[in-house]
């Protein structure tokens, strides 16, 4: 990370930039980061076309959509109770949680943001100070302010606990993230590894599970990957839940077969992260039909 980059990082983190208008920290960020200016006026690739849309698709829908509490209401009403995890309390503050009364195994996420999770196995081992702590920690996060992602701006900041879930692995539960162009799957990637000691990898198909040559964010795993048994169901639910919505990751694990919905998310690594080769960039890009217009603060 370069010094540039690493000092506009250290001044965001820290709201240096709350005031700059969304558009104006979109492109300093944009050229911080990826090292290109950002093509606002005629976007073409993938991570231009996610920054256009974090300014001019805000629907007030997509609020609902990104909260990881109110999705589950949601997505229930479109595709079914039975692909829902099950949440066990929801809080507004870590001190409220009685932890006594959760189970051995369990999660704990923050509604507002992305990565604000404590993942319990064995809650005699749990530092509930720490995990308190932590999750304070995650409730005071601007999310909006850092990324700009607008559907986060008005997401009320709470704590859910979700039942514990592992796959066919026995200790870890893989991601498979679909990429909907209005109701059309066209990619979808595996996140694995998360467990390990090295680094999480990303693992990019098509919709007809034919391995793509890219990486984005992270290496490809060495480990074989099979087509998990809900695959076909995972692309009819994830087309059903993107219909109208020019561009949407959605996320689904699947246990045994059991489809499970994860969560929803418009701006996957924000659009700042390179694919490699680059020419995976522009070929995303080519799959999303950028709206009209839509402003709302």
């Amino acid at each position: 990370m370069n010094i540039f980059k690493k000092g506009f990082m250290f001044l965001s983190n820290r709201g240096f930039f709350d005031s700059m208008s969304d558009e104006k920290y979109l492109r300093l960020r944009y050229k911080c980061i990826l090292g290109k200016k950002l093509n606002l006026e005629n976007p073409i690739t993938y991570n231009e076309k996610l920054q256009w849309l974090k300014l001019y698709d805000r629907k007030s829908e997509y609020t609902k959509m990104v909260d990881k509490y109110e999705v589950k209401k949601y997505v229930s009403d479109i595709i079914g109770d039975e692909y829902i995890i099950p949440t066990l309390g929801v809080w507004e503050h870590a001190e409220d949680i009685d932890f006594d009364a959760l189970p051995n195994e369990f999660v704990l996420k923050c509604t507002h943001d992305s990565g604000g999770i404590v993942i319990c196995n064995d809650k005699s081992q749990l530092d509930i100070q720490n995990t308190k702590a932590t999750l304070n920690h995650f409730l005071n996060r601007n999310f909006y302010s850092l990324h700009r992602e607008w559907p986060y701006k008005n997401v009320k900041p709470r704590i859910i606990a979700e039942k514990y879930m592992v796959d066919e692995s026995g200790y870890e539960l893989k991601d498979y993230k679909f990429f909907c162009f209005d109701g059309k799957v066209q990619a979808m990637f595996i996140a694995t590894d998360r467990n390990e000691k090295t680094e999480t990898c990303f693992d990019f198909f098509d919709r007809n599970f034919n391995h793509m040559p890219v990486i984005n964010g992270h290496p490809n795993t060495k480990k074989e990957l099979k087509k998990p048994q809900g695959f076909e169901k995972m692309i009819e639910l994830a087309e059903k839940l993107s219909i109208g919505i020019p561009q949407v990751r959605i996320d689904f694990y699947d246990i045994n077969g059991k489809v499970y919905f994860g969560e929803m998310t418009f701006f996957h690594w924000s659009g700042l992260k390179k694919f490699e080769p680059e020419k995976y960039d522009k070929i995303f890009g080519d799959w999303i039909t950028l709206p009209n217009k839509t402003v709302q603060e």
